[in-house]
């Protein structure tokens, strides 16, 4: 089984990308993968201010340990000024590649006008630069009020056929990595 922690750079009270992060979590888990869900707006982080360590902070020590031990991550966020929200990069800035190097990672960008790519473009550079996978299927949720009803259930069928495939996509490529790098610990 595959372990997935998933991120919502929001920290809205009724946030699509907390709703979205949600979806997405429970049809990774209906595919066999353990999900942690950490939520930025339960968490207590500094400004990231470049230390290796934050004895103040021990959500510092909580979002790394999950992430550390996580063999795929989601990272869900609205879209702020044409890219990712602050929240998610001060977040993603408290971890380093330890944390990240070598997981499979999936992008997911909520608007609250037109569909575009421009944070997740963003998202896919930071996951790079920080030698993680990031999976093909992208999403990105435009008009995003539009997306959900009141109960926070997805209204567009076409979008709940891509988050589908998200998260198979996600699944499988993290249980394909995750075979590759335990097969290489059994050689060495």
């Amino acid at each position: 089984m595959v372990k997935i922690a998933g991120i919502a750079g929001s920290l809205r009270s009724g946030s699509y990308s907390q709703q979205t992060l949600k979806v997405v979590a429970e049809r990774v888990k209906a595919l066999g993968a353990e999900v942690e869900v950490l939520d930025l707006r339960q968490l207590n982080l500094p400004f990231c201010d470049g230390s290796d360590e934050y004895p103040d902070y021990p959500d510092v020590d909580k979002l790394r340990k999950a992430v550390l031990e996580a063999d795929g991550i989601i990272l869900v966020t609205p879209e702020y000024h044409g890219s990712l929200s602050g929240v998610l990069k001060n977040a993603l800035d408290l971890m380093g590649f330890e944390h990240f190097s070598g997981k499979v990672t999936g992008l997911i960008s909520i608007l609250g006008g037109q569909s575009n790519s421009n944070a997740l473009n963003d998202m896919r550079t930071i996951m790079r630069w920080i030698h993680a996978w990031t999976i093909p299927e992208q999403v990105a949720i435009g008009q995003a009020w539009k997306a959900f009803d009141e109960a926070g259930n997805l209204q567009d069928e076409n979008l709940s056929k891509r988050l589908d495939a998200f998260a198979q996509s996600l699944v499988e490529n993290t249980q394909k990595l995750r075979g590759v790098n335990q097969r290489e610990m059994s050689v060495a």
